[in-house]
């Protein structure tokens, strides 16, 4: 079935278009919201806005694949009320905006996307920014792209009650395709790290969900706060990679989480010296320390996703594989050999339905503009 176009949906053409990609994480989980360093780059995979003003205060908003036959949602300016579902994204834009001093118009909205939700690709991210990258157009709002990205973030944080870091909307805001950006979520330095030429990024869904919002998550954000208090300090990327014995002296779990935070901001620094001398066996085996240690020290991976690793790890034709976003299901990121990432893909997911009677789905593998497409069991 054909979707509804925007002069179906509202009677007259969108005057913005705005858009932004979702995101994979090559190696700095669980960092952001602890001070550290994160690298992560841009998918195919987008979100895409457009948007007509409107000369009041009301906003309207279709979604593909959340609208229903009754059409667009709506509600006022300064009359944002949480608990809609998806369209508390959209409200809370407005919502922060206003609350940052700015004045927006009413709006009609039509949103795309291709980001899989629950697969660990930040989709509220894209969506935060490409609606935010809409208002900034339409009326001529004076943000630059790393306060639009603090933006998103408060989006999540203080209106949808998901305690994000920064990562996903800045990579979102400020990230360029074909290169991994090197973050640093203390200062919000940001460094493009080209991906070498003979390297290629498999995104595989493991086809389980997870969420933000609360649950495990939460509690992890709390472990690592709780850890930061007992050791003195304010954020856990404060205690350098040397100092195992304050780790170790913390009681369980709150040292193995710690000791995950600090050893993992520590790999972001390997990893990219391992990119920039085209060292992708080094990358590889990286990749695999930070999955033992999300596993291990962090505890957010799930038994389908370990068989998922274990099944990339194992094909010839990859460096390293590992659990990317924030756990608890979603997809896997592996390094694979340039021009041999076709063929992995198919094992790695034959392997895994073998073991486990799950399919995955290859969200990027083929090539880097991959559309979403189910896994060949074959």
């Amino acid at each position: 079935m054909s979707l509804p176009d925007f002069e179906t949906l509202y009677g007259r053409p969108a005057a913005i278009a705005s858009e932004a990609h979702g995101r994979v994480n090559l190696i700095g989980e669980h960092t952001d919201y602890n001070g550290g360093l994160v690298l992560p780059t841009l998918v195919p995979h987008k979100t895409v806005v457009a948007l007509a003003p409107r000369g009041d205060d009301r906003v309207r908003v279709w979604s593909a694949g959340f609208s229903d036959e009754t059409g667009p949602m709506e509600y006022r300016l300064g009359d944002e009320t949480r608990g809609r579902g998806w369209l508390d994204y959209v409200q809370g834009v407005t919502w922060v905006l206003a609350r940052l001093g700015h004045t927006i118009c009413g709006a009609d909205l039509r949103l795309t996307s291709t980001v899989p939700a629950g697969a660990g690709l930040a989709s509220s991210a894209a969506l935060e920014v490409a609606v935010l990258r809409a208002w900034r157009a339409a009326c001529g709002l004076p943000i630059d792209d790393v306060a639009l990205a603090l933006a998103g973030q408060r989006v999540e944080r203080e209106f949808v009650g998901a305690p994000v870091g920064i990562m996903d909307q800045l990579v979102a805001s400020c990230g360029r395709p074909g290169e991994a950006l090197r973050i640093d979520t203390r200062t919000l330095a940001t460094e493009a790290v080209p991906i070498p030429p003979d390297a290629a990024l498999l995104v595989i869904d493991s086809g389980q969900r997870h969420g933000h919002a609360g649950g495990e998550y939460r509690t992890r954000r709390d472990e690592c706060e709780r850890a930061a208090a007992r050791l003195g300090v304010s954020l856990l990327c404060d205690v350098a990679a040397g100092e195992v014995s304050r780790i170790d002296a913390l009681p369980p779990p709150l040292d193995r989480r710690a000791r995950h935070v600090v050893t993992e901001s520590a790999r972001v620094v390997e990893m990219v010296r391992a990119l920039r001398a085209d060292d992708l066996e080094r990358a590889g085996a990286l990749f695999a320390a930070s999955h033992a240690s999300m596993r291990d020290d962090f505890d957010v991976s799930t038994p389908e996703i370990d068989a998922l690793v274990a099944a990339a790890a194992a094909d010839p034709d990859v460096f390293g594989a590992r659990l990317t976003g924030g756990g608890f299901g979603g997809a896997i990121v592996a390094l694979a050999r340039r021009g041999r990432e076709a063929g992995a893909s198919r094992r790695i997911a034959a392997a895994y339905y073998a073991r486990t009677g799950r399919e995955a789905t290859v969200l990027w593998g083929k090539t880097r503009t991959d559309p979403i497409l189910p896994a060949n069991r074959d």
